[in-house]
């Protein structure tokens, strides 16, 4: 993938058409960047990503309605490419990045800070290939979301859990002092990060901070199924199954929600359409 031949995939995200053709242009002078596509939006980029596979992107973070942190919540850990952001943010935010080593540029757009950014990216992206690293892009980023907000997830005690499990089929989301209950039928697939799980329900995504292995024992094991390393879908939500080479599927999970299934976790799913 980077080898000295190989060009990096890139795709650049931006809802100003002025941003675009800027970011373009200067990222048009490095041989080793190869942009194969440009969205304006949220879910242009989270459609593009499914679809193209990029190995890094470059995100705006302020855009209406799916901003670039959401885009990085809604993507499955194992898809996540590299991610460079473009934002505008006050230092704390900034901040908030580096402790959590999540790359950013700054806007207005510096050749400076771009070429520092693309250096970095080919240095990781060639660590990764060598050393078969394992994904830890949206691990970092919410990490850092959780650190923008100032919140202190915390677990409530197991014992707590399991007892609304249990009774009332809800999963507990402590944030800060803030308390949410959500009905485990209205999840549509949950995505592991590190120490945080994305469960995404009515199109909405919240962050809990929980391992996946965790995550299984509060869930009704008869609807929810793994189906990737990281990654845990509803079974009452999938429409479409799509065959991919080497044994793989996608998965369409009502309207928009697009998931991926390995080779390890397949017969989950061939068991329920059999």
């Amino acid at each position: 993938m980077t080898n000295q031949t190989t060009k990096i995939k890139t795709l650049i995200i931006d809802d100003e058409p002025l941003a675009l053709s800027l970011l373009r242009a200067k990222l048009s002078k490095f041989e080793k960047i190869d942009i194969i596509g440009e969205c304006k939006n949220g879910r242009e980029a989270i459609q593009s990503i499914l679809d193209h596979t990029p190995d890094l992107i470059f995100l705006d973070i302020q855009m209406p309605g799916l901003n670039g942190l959401d885009v990085i919540q809604k993507i499955q850990t194992e898809l996540m490419p590299l991610v460079i952001f473009a934002t505008a943010f006050e230092q704390y935010a900034l901040d908030a990045f580096d402790v959590n080593a999540v790359d950013y540029i700054l806007k207005p757009l510096d050749d400076s800070h771009i070429k520092r950014a693309v250096e970095r990216a080919i240095v990781r992206l060639q660590s990764q290939e060598s050393n078969q690293e394992t994904n830890q892009e949206k691990s970092k980023v919410i990490q850092a979301i959780h650190a923008i907000n100032n919140r202190q997830t915390t677990h409530l005690p197991s014992h707590e859990n399991k007892f609304v499990a249990a009774q009332d089929r809800k999963i507990v989301i402590k944030d800060g002092d803030e308390i949410t209950l959500v009905k485990q039928d209205n999840i549509e697939w949950i995505d592991a990060a590190g120490d945080y799980c994305c469960l995404h329900a009515e199109g909405v995504t919240h962050i809990k901070r929980t391992t996946i292995r965790e995550m299984l024992e509060e869930l009704d094991a008869d609807i929810f199924k793994r189906v990737h390393r990281s990654t845990i879908v509803n079974l009452k939500f999938i429409t479409k199954v799509n065959p991919l080479p080497k044994g793989e599927y996608f998965l369409q999970l009502g309207e928009n929600e697009r998931v991926k299934v390995s080779r390890t976790y397949k017969d989950a799913i061939k068991d329920y359409l059999a």
